[in-house]
């Protein structure tokens, strides 16, 4: 009889332990479904991954590209005109990244957030949605030729959707629309008939950023982006942007060795002023150093 009213009193406690049980065996099935490591780095080359950093993870990125080839020795292909950015990111939760960076491009300064919307799951949803949203601002903008320059007018402005999606263990693709919203912008030099006629973008762009990554091995993989401006003047000296490279894993940090016809990393640099042309041997070798505190 007392074995019968110990088991009675402890029955609600087993049946609640049970149920507590099954619902964390639950959650976890639910946080298995979730497909990560779609890509390994923060960019695929010139455009942003899916990828964030962990919560309160630190990043430090160098990302640095030489100048054209395209002058062979004279330069050292490019050596002599390289450019840098620096930029720090901080996880601040698992769904929400904030960044500053400044690059020696143009002296651009920008501050970034990148936030999860989505992830793919296993036989779920299909894909990985990420936003990104980008403000830089032009410091090198000269008084004495823009007279009447005020600072809004050195702001540009970035907004993508970024949507990847894993097939394989070694397949992952990426897929960009893209805003970007210049307050002067972006004008092409043409020389016609022995004289300099000027042609500026719209203030409002558009464009669509591809990008693909394949692993080779256990610790390396080659990636490739691409960006289509959608509504680029057809008088623009500028076109669009291109850039194979690899990612070399190296235990705490990524390196990412590349060949772009952009010499600019900033969104609206990249998307808009890519001065070099593949075919014409106009490209610039560079590198980003991934590391992560």
């Amino acid at each position: 009889m007392k074995n019968i009213t110990f088991f009675l009193l402890l029955f609600p406690f087993i049946v609640f332990s049970q149920d507590d049980l099954l619902g964390e065996l639950n959650e976890e099935i639910k946080e298995d479904r979730k497909v990560i490591s779609v890509f390994k780095s923060l960019k695929v080359v010139n455009f942003e991954t899916t990828k964030l950093a962990n919560k309160k993870d630190f990043y430090l990125v160098i990302s640095h590209r030489f100048g054209s080839v395209k002058n062979g020795i004279d330069d050292l292909f490019g050596l002599d005109q390289a450019v840098t950015q620096f930029k720090f990111i901080y996880g601040v939760n698992e769904w929400l990244n904030i960044g500053v960076a400044r690059s020696s491009n143009q002296k651009k300064y920008g501050v970034h957030a990148k936030y999860r919307l989505k992830y793919q799951e296993k036989n779920g949803f299909p894909v990985s949605i990420v936003g990104y949203n980008l403000i830089t601002a032009n410091t090198s903008l000269k008084d004495d030729v823009y007279p009447n320059i005020n600072f809004e007018d050195r702001l540009s402005y970035t907004s993508q959707l970024l949507i990847s999606r894993k097939f394989n263990d070694n397949l992952s693709l990426l897929l960009a629309p893209s805003f970007i919203h210049e307050n002067l912008a972006t004008r092409s030099f043409v020389q016609e008939n022995g004289s300099t006629n000027f042609y500026d973008e719209e203030n409002n762009q558009f464009a669509l950023g591809f990008g693909g990554r394949y692993k080779v091995s256990k610790r390396i993989s080659l990636n490739i982006d691409y960006g289509l401006h959608l509504n680029r003047n057809e008088n623009s000296v500028y076109n669009n942007p291109l850039s194979i490279g690899a990612d070399i894993e190296t235990g705490g940090h990524v390196f990412q060795v590349h060949f772009t016809n952009a010499q600019a990393m900033f969104e609206e640099g990249f998307i808009t002023q890519a001065q070099g042309d593949w075919l014409d041997g106009d490209f610039f070798f560079g590198f980003n150093l991934v590391r992560v505190f």
